[in-house]
């Protein structure tokens, strides 16, 4: 199957896992090891997350979470692959694919990103050819990329990242699984500051934002049928959050004098007109 390899310079810069030989056996049992997706703004901070729900299903993982985004600010995909084996990720965007810009069913026929072993990759936009991205932004629904080129705003506000397995897996090289219990990287601390400016009352959306140099390598992957793991985060504004309980916020305290617009009431047992 075509898919792409997540080969970005800094990537490769940044690759510590041997490659596996070939010749080696293909493995099998569960999938060993996580893979982690954070949100990430230019600045290196992750942006305030909510869990929302995470269960196993049929040997699914599924992990759902809250995001506070923040208007105009450019952000990026920060996936990480704690495994001892490669895997497939189909990235989708407000529903739409990353890559092709196809609306997505996060299934194992799409174009995906390969992440190595104990590598991370940081996704920084849509891809529209093989050396640039198009970074995302958070924006409103009528600015989002899915809305203007696709009138699609079924799954806006939702970021989604599905793991596949590769076919081909081989067994893990003497010492990796040494390896395999390192701690991921450390996150970033969290940003957690109130958003700027005021906050429009709609879905949050990304949209298609300045070009970026983004260099790409194809490599062969077969990816298994279904996925091992889906990572969901619907990503709202601050306002929106609040009204919805998922935050709790500070109301500003009632003035006396100023919030009181009830007029002047009866006084008890009044009869008169």
């Amino acid at each position: 199957m075509r898919t792409f390899a997540a080969a970005l310079w800094i990537m490769l810069m940044m690759s510590a896992a041997p490659a596996y030989p070939h010749t080696l056996p293909v493995s099998g049992g569960p999938f060993p090891g996580n893979v982690s997706v954070e949100i990430v703004s230019d600045s290196g901070a992750e942006y305030l997350t909510i869990p929302h729900r995470s269960f196993q299903r049929d040997g699914l993982q599924v992990i759902k979470k809250y995001l506070e985004a923040k208007k105009g600010e450019s952000y990026c995909v920060v996936i990480r692959n704690a495994s001892p084996e490669r895997i497939g990720v189909v990235v989708a965007v407000d529903g739409r694919n990353i890559i092709s810009g196809k609306r997505s069913e996060l299934s194992s026929a799409e174009d995906m990103y390969v992440i190595n072993a104990y590598e991370q990759v940081r996704l920084t936009g849509w891809r529209t050819d093989q050396d640039t991205v198009h970074r995302f932004l958070f924006t409103s629904t009528a600015e989002s990329y899915s809305r203007r080129a696709f009138n699609d705003t079924s799954s806006m506000g939702v970021i989604a990242v599905a793991v596949f397995r590769d076919q081909d897996r081989p067994k893990p090289m003497p010492g990796m699984l040494k390896k395999e219990n390192a701690p991921a990287p450390a996150s970033e601390s969290a940003a957690r500051g109130k958003a700027s400016g005021a906050m429009r009352d709609e879905a949050a959306g990304t949209g298609f934002g300045d070009a970026q140099y983004a260099p790409t390598t194809r490599v062969e992957f077969r990816a298994e049928q279904l996925p091992v793991q889906k990572t969901l985060v619907k990503y709202e504004w601050r306002e929106v959050l609040c009204k919805k309980g998922i935050l709790q916020c500070e109301q500003e305290p009632a003035n006396r004098l100023w919030d009181d617009t009830a007029y002047a009431p009866f006084p008890p047992g009044y009869r008169g007109r």
